[in-house]
């Protein structure tokens, strides 16, 4: 293994390990002592090709990945990384155009962080990451619960304040989407694709529509959405607060 795979000194011993692909020194010299501060452990690799070695060996608990790499696009290492592993992997590159986010989420990222960035948003996507790798490995939760927002997915049954909310079989469908993933940005094309069909992967205008009929029937001010809100020309998130 190369050296770069060296994990730092750990703040504890059991803390979560983040795998930081990036061959930029002066990016490594802020995110290192700052994912320490949050009580996480380091493991470093410069190319897509360490870092694939490193997801395979080393099994971290989540993944920063530039996509400008000095031996393959981090699109590729994303790709390779996926056909084996379904650990946390959160975008973190200098790209700000619309079609690499949405290429890069398609393509099985939990997130996308643009440089540069504030370290308190970085380290709250990171848990936010993690929370969802988590319920990933176990079973699926029978009930999410925000904001007043009750959603049994058991039961198909949604309340608001402990009063029945009618939904639309389509729009319960578009909400439990969002909710099964709370946090993670979803793309319209996956969105559209899981809940009308890969046939249905472009309708963008259509899904546009649902997301407001359906913010006109569970967000306290449909204006200013809480529960699902919009990350402009890439998709949506629940938020689970």
């Amino acid at each position: 293994m190369a050296e770069q795979h060296k994990a730092e000194a750990p703040p504890l011993a059991n803390a979560p390990r983040v795998l930081i692909v990036d061959d930029e020194p002066q990016l490594l010299r802020v995110l290192k002592p700052a994912l320490a501060a949050g009580g996480y452990r380091t493991i470093e690799a410069a190319s897509g090709r360490e870092a694939l070695r490193a997801i395979a060996a080393l099994s971290p608990d989540a993944v920063l990945l530039d996509l400008g790499l000095p031996d393959m696009d981090g699109k590729e290492v994303l790709a390779q990384a996926r056909a084996f592993s379904q650990v946390p992997i959160l975008i973190v590159s200098a790209r700000d155009r619309e079609q690499e986010k949405i290429e890069a989420l398609d393509a099985g990222a939990d997130d996308y962080v643009e440089k540069p960035f504030s370290i308190g948003e970085l380290l709250a996507r990171l848990r936010a990451a993690l929370r969802h790798g988590a319920r990933d490995a176990g079973p699926a939760a029978a009930e999410v619960e925000s904001l007043g927002l009750r959603i049994d997915l058991a039961n198909r049954a949604v309340t608001r304040d402990g009063a029945p909310v009618k939904l639309t079989p389509k729009e319960y469908d578009l909400l439990a989407t969002l909710a099964r993933h709370p946090g993670k940005l979803l793309t319209h094309k996956q969105i559209l694709t899981a809940v009308w069909g890969p046939a249905h992967g472009g309708d963008t205008q259509y899904l546009r529509v649902f997301i407001g009929q359906l913010r006109a029937k569970i967000e306290e001010d449909p204006s200013a959405p809480r529960l699902i809100v919009t990350d402009p020309g890439v998709g949506y998130r629940f938020v689970k607060a």
